[in-house]
């Protein structure tokens, strides 16, 4: 039976007759000889879709009944919209959305809205719910790998079977293992596809494969962190210790100078969706370059300064819709407003041609002049800070007005009216005031005299005790009821009557929400794009080409963009890849020559639709170069030409399993081979850095040479491949047919007598030594331990038989002879628990051996 599901995109590779036969019985008669055979009308396909979504990732899983096969996309970040999961839905169109009954306020909003569309073409999917136990991690795992798969030949072992569908599936992509093991329930619930059959007959899966959206590229979290595109390190403030990450020495760290929160939030998503969209990446190119141009630098400073006022608007009218609004949140949105209405104004002023300066102009509509006014005609911010809640400006409303007034009067007139109380009170009370409680009203209040002991003392002729408070005595009079009833509750009158002005200007604000959303995603999108063009300025980046009939990359003086900053000196290297020579190029060349810093700036991806990317390494590699041109970035090289991407980057894991054991390390090893082969096409790009690293020599050398063989042996299928390798013996046993397929290139060096010259720079050949005495020596290695190394691989590259040093072997004879006599000296041969059997067969015995 063919092995079918382990290819990235595309149709799983066809069945042959006799395995369809088993997995489909069908019913209907074979015609006769002379009978034509009708044509069954074919049944529509149908999709069902599985989806989680947890702090900002989404998992992704399909089944289509159409070819039987189950889709997946690895986790995936997304905005709190789930705009990637709405472009998930417009494009496979799913007849029903399963997910788990324990979600997200995001997720239920957004599946809500999606059950309310009445229009939606051709018509809603059906929201499904299961039980979160559904969807638990072990239990998925535990479904995926005991599935009954028509591609598994029956005769693969139950180890063989885990290593097999671990080279396909992501099981590090926790959230896409759930969705798997949530999509096989539910289709096991349902029994899609074999509703009429016996329950015997299982649900046909006829493969896996990665979905990829259109326009997008895949890039897995491994790669991320090997390539240092995100480096969180602990916050070196002794505050944030605990809890604090900063962003280390990365390529985002590097780029990252937005000055607005949702602008770096943006750049980070971005990185982690990148797009092959010409259009998309064109149009923001042409925005960095117009802001590298030295007459523009005074226009970029100035939109840079009012980006850094724009802030979170969604959690402000979030809070608007509970009626949690702070004072705060409305001198900030007045001040984003503000810096929003300079942006449109300075946007006006630049060339229309360029979309994002045309949009800013025109959808930074006159909504925000009415917003701004009404938040600075109405709002008193100096007085709200003061009283710590919202207060409005003076002759907005009457009524406030006239109150207030009667406030800023009340003191000198509770005096006079204390004067009054105090002549009708007993004389042996010496002072008086007029109070006012909010929520209360207005109090005589009194000092308590010595006499005044129990509660019974406090009772005053014509006066209602209250309460005594700080030594203070609190009644209500005649007079104080008066101004109860004249004055009333002045403070919480004005306070009701701004809250309800605060909620009126609450829903002009919110009314006109879309317009402060669309200020939002095009002022991020503005601060991105001055980030990276200052970063284009500072490192001297040049603008990447895109040319849709180039089938590869064009590299000239190509840097690698952190390394730069780190190293005094850095020599750029030149790369081309594409057409059908050389696409398998072996690398060689000393340790620390520049190898690896060479496959990380730069790699080739070929014109593809869809197209692969696997890296199978000890330390997996992708072009930074290339990726900072998936983003729309200016990038390190003089020019860089790059061909139609479409591309999915697959992290294969490490093959430096050494401390797992001999049998862990085959397993992972096997895996990433099964992955290699069974997914990479004439479309693909294959990086090896130091391929069988950490294993048995032969071992690794026979298997590199094996894969290597396999894809030559494709010709013009063969995928484009980059090996970083020291295995000389490679070469000097002639284990690769040579052919235009091949092409040697080496890191250039020169010897100066005893030292090593490294130039860094990549030429045309191969390595003659490893020089690994060098690198040894480099390290600081001890001379003798160089020497004796040297001649032990002089041995073996001879043939001849290694023996020991024999001045190494007395001084190890008089050690352990020093260490017996001291073993001999500490002997208490009085002590009656001594066994000196004992003490000759464990210690002198076996040492004897090591002596003699």
């Amino acid at each position: 039976m063919a092995l079918v599901g382990a290819t990235t995109g595309g149709t799983p590779q066809g069945l042959g007759s006799e395995a369809s036969a088993t997995s489909f019985p069908s019913a209907t008669p074979v015609p006769g000889p002379g009978e034509a055979e009708e044509d069954d009308p074919e049944e529509p396909a149908e999709i069902h879709l599985c989806v989680l979504w947890n702090l900002g990732h989404l998992g992704i899983a399909y089944y289509d009944t159409s070819d039987s096969t189950i889709h997946f996309m690895p986790d995936a970040p997304d905005h709190e919209n789930l705009k990637l999961l709405q472009r998930v839905l417009d494009e496979i169109n799913p007849q029903s959305v399963v997910t788990s009954a324990k979600q997200d306020e995001n997720m239920t909003r957004f599946l809500g809205r999606l059950a309310s569309q009445q229009r939606r073409e051709p018509k809603r999917p059906e929201i499904i719910f299961l039980p979160n136990v559904d969807f638990g991690l072990e239990i998925s795992k535990q479904r995926l790998l005991s599935g009954n798969y028509a591609f598994i030949p029956d005769s693969m072992t139950t180890t063989e079977k885990i290593i097999f569908l671990s080279s396909i599936i992501p099981f590090d992509c926790l959230l896409t293992v759930r969705a798997l093991g949530g999509l096989l329930k539910f289709l096991g619930r349902r029994r899609i596809g074999v509703e009429l059959e016996d329950y015997n007959i299982s649900i046909p899966i006829l493969g896996f494969k990665k979905f990829v959206l259109t326009h997008l590229v895949s890039i897995d979290r491994d790669t991320y962190s090997v390539l240092q595109i995100f480096k969180s390190e602990s916050h070196p403030s002794v505050y944030k210790v605990a809890s604090g990450l900063k962003e280390g020495l990365s390529l985002f760290g590097i780029l990252n100078r937005c000055r607005c929160k949702w602008g770096e939030k943006l750049l980070r998503l971005w990185f982690t969706r990148p797009t092959h969209d010409l259009e998309e990446l064109n149009s923001r190119l042409d925005v960095i370059q117009f802001f590298l141009l030295p007459q523009n630098l005074d226009m970029a400073q100035m939109l840079h300064r009012l980006l850094g006022h724009i802030k979170n608007v969604p959690l402000i009218l979030k809070r608007m819709k509970l009626s949690h609004t702070k004072v705060s949140d409305w001198q900030v949105l007045y001040k984003t407003v503000y810096s929003a209405l300079g942006l449109r104004d300075a946007c006006r002023s630049l060339p229309q041609s360029i979309p994002l300066f045309r949009d800013i102009a025109q959808e930074f509509s006159d909504d925000l002049h009415h917003i701004i006014s009404l938040i600075g005609k109405v709002v008193d911010f100096e007085g709200s800070f003061a009283a710590n809640h919202f207060t409005v400006l003076p002759s907005i409303d009457p009524e406030i007005d006239e109150k207030k007034q009667k406030l800023v009067g009340l003191p000198s007139f509770l005096t006079e009216v204390a004067w009054k109380e105090l002549e009708s009170l007993d004389s042996r009370i010496p002072s008086c005031s007029v109070i006012y409680i909010p929520l209360i009203g207005f109090l005589l209040s009194i000092p308590r005299l010595p006499s005044m002991v129990e509660a019974s003392d406090f009772e005053i002729e014509g006066l209602e005790f209250m309460f005594l408070s700080e030594e203070k005595l609190h009644y209500r009079s005649a007079r104080t009821k008066e101004l109860d009833a004249l004055l009333g509750d002045l403070h919480c009158d004005i306070r009701d009557r701004e809250t309800l002005l605060m909620y009126q200007l609450q829903c002009q604000v919110l009314a006109r929400a879309a317009v402060l959303t669309r200020v939002l995603d095009l002022a991020s999108r503005l601060d991105v794009l001055l980030a990276l063009a200052s970063a284009a300025r500072d490192y001297g980046y040049s603008r990447p080409h895109y040319s849709p009939q180039l089938l590869g990359v064009r590299i000239q003086n190509g840097r690698h963009p952190l390394m730069e900053l780190c190293a005094r000196t850095f020599v750029p290297n030149s790369a081309e890849c594409g057409g059908n020579r050389g696409r398998v190029k072996v690398i060689t060349g000393p340790n620390s020559s520049g190898k690896s810093i060479y496959l990380k700036q730069v790699h080739a991806i070929p014109h593809c639709a869809p197209a692969d990317f696997l890296s199978l390494s000890t330390d997996p590699k992708v072009g930074l170069i290339t990726f900072m041109a998936l983003v729309g970035s200016f990038v390190p090289a003089e020019e860089a030409e790059i061909g139609a991407v479409d591309a999915i980057f697959t992290r294969i894991h490490s093959c430096e399993s050494i401390s797992l054991g001999l049998s862990t390390f085959m397993i992972d090893l096997n895996q990433q081979v099964a992955k290699a082969v069974n997914n990479a096409t004439e479309q693909s790009l294959v990086l090896m850095d130091e391929f069988g690293k950490g294993t048995n020599t032969v071992d690794g050398l026979a298997l590199l040479a094996a894969v290597l063989r396999h894809w030559l042996s494709l010709g013009p299928m063969c995928p484009h491949i980059f090996v970083a390798t020291n295995f000389l013996s490679l070469f000097q046993l002639q284990l690769l047919p040579q052919g235009p397929l091949m092409q040697y290139l080496t890191m250039e060096t020169c010897e100066d007598g005893n030292d090593l010259v490294f130039f860094y720079r990549v030429c045309e050949g191969v390595a003659n030594a490893s020089h690994a005495s060098h690198t040894a020596a480099q390290a600081r290695l001890p001379d003798k331990l160089i020497s004796r190394g040297k001649e032990v691989s002089d041995l073996i590259r001879s043939g001849k038989p290694i023996k020991p040093i024999k001045e190494l072997l007395k001084e190890k004879q008089m050690e352990n002879c020093q260490t017996l006599v001291e073993k001999f000296l500490k002997l208490d041969l009085e002590d009656p628990n001594l066994d000196l059997e004992i003490f000759m067969s464990q210690e002198v015995l076996p040492a004897a051996t090591t002596i003699l």
